[in-house]
């Protein structure tokens, strides 16, 4: 399959370059130099200026544990994302059990975003009505959408009023995916100056990029300026279009960046346990006829064998969340040659497998 991707050789690390960082390295979390002139927090928000860094003593206890960089924090490699059930309406009780489960069996990360659960930001809500009472027991990401300063700052706003807290760990810009969307963030009145004012506020840790569409944007984004993590997408079938483990993890490698990876599953459309809805219910840039290839203990495997700090999915049940929990529990790196096999086996589904990345410009 095409990848219309165009990179350097110096951007190219091979598979076995890979699995040997991931299985041995801290990957890299600098912590951002470059401050952004911009307005002031607004009083209301309830800063903390320097609140303890989250510690669960439970982490070390149930999975493996890596550096997030430079930030101090040690990671579990996994990590609970917003979505799936958390960011349903009417699933309070069943989110706040996922929630609290986590927590319980040492997951030290969690993410989220308020575009997560619409309007109504359910997401935040749930994750806040346990932060109210847990919040030193995580690491807590969230994002903003909004590329103006104004509109950043009022959703940080918001974001906090919705997760219960006083300060976040890290703040991302949310699904960066085209370079007009850069050029905004950068411009004067950008959100870059939301994110460096709640930075030195004391309001926010560490700020992040994400995006899950075009590696060469958030190439872009990485060399304007010096975040502290980054949010991709890689999963088995990365290398099959437009490949964030070729053209976008060895920068990211390069700059110490605390690496989080997500799609991991791909929403289950990677798993052979998958089964497709009827063509009408899937929107039509997406629609997939038949199941993945690989079971969820393989596509895990395989994302942990990167040189990511963690891997963030979202959670259906506690019943999933255990089982996802017991898998990074019993984790070992796979070979280049594991590594390749799995590759292979998602090629006939990589479209399916990589539904958020664009495929209308493919060339030869």
């Amino acid at each position: 399959m095409a990848d219309n991707s165009k990179t350097s050789n110096s951007l190219t690390l091979s598979r076995r370059d890979l699995v040997r960082t991931g299985v041995a390295a801290a990957v890299g979390l600098s912590v951002g130099a470059g401050t952004v002139r911009g307005g002031a927090i607004p009083e209301d928000a309830g800063l903390a200026p320097s609140p303890a860094p989250p510690f669960n003593s439970r982490t070390h206890l149930n999975m493996p544990m890596r550096n997030l960089g430079k930030t101090g924090f040690r990671v579990g490699i996994f990590a609970l994302g917003g979505q799936a059930t958390i960011e349903q309406p009417g699933t309070e009780e069943e989110s706040l059990a996922i929630i609290n489960r986590a927590l319980d069996l040492g997951v030290n990360y969690i993410d989220t975003a308020a575009a997560y659960g619409g309007r109504d930001q359910w997401s935040q809500k749930y994750i806040g009505r346990v932060m109210k009472h847990r919040r030193s027991e995580t690491f807590l990401a969230t994002k903003t959408h909004l590329r103006t300063y104004d509109d950043s700052m009022r959703l940080l706003e918001s974001s906090l009023k919705q997760l219960q807290t006083d300060h976040l760990d890290l703040w991302q810009l949310h699904n960066i995916t085209r370079t007009e969307q850069l050029d905004q963030i950068f411009a004067e009145g950008g959100a870059i100056h939301a994110l460096t004012k709640a930075r030195d506020e004391g309001v926010v840790r560490f700020l992040g990029i994400s995006g899950h569409a075009e590696p060469h944007v958030l190439t872009d984004g990485l060399r304007r300026f010096p975040f502290d993590a980054i949010l991709l997408a890689v999963n088995a079938a990365d290398r099959h279009h437009l490949s964030f483990i070729e053209h976008l993890l060895p920068l990211c490698l390069e700059q110490e960046l605390g690496i989080i990876g997500m799609k991991i599953p791909s929403r289950g459309r990677i798993l052979a346990s998958w089964t497709p809805p009827p063509a009408e219910e899937q929107p039509a840039w997406a629609r997939a006829s038949r199941p993945g290839t690989l079971t969820i203990a393989e596509a895990f495997q395989y994302a942990y064998s990167l040189p990511i700090s963690t891997a963030i999915v979202g959670c259906d049940t506690v019943a999933q969340l255990e089982e996802n929990v017991r898998l990074a529990r019993d984790f070992n790196p796979l070979s280049p040659a594991q590594m390749q096999a799995l590759e292979a086996k998602t090629r006939e589904i990589a479209r399916q497998a990589l539904f958020f990345r664009p495929w209308e410009t493919q060339s030869a």
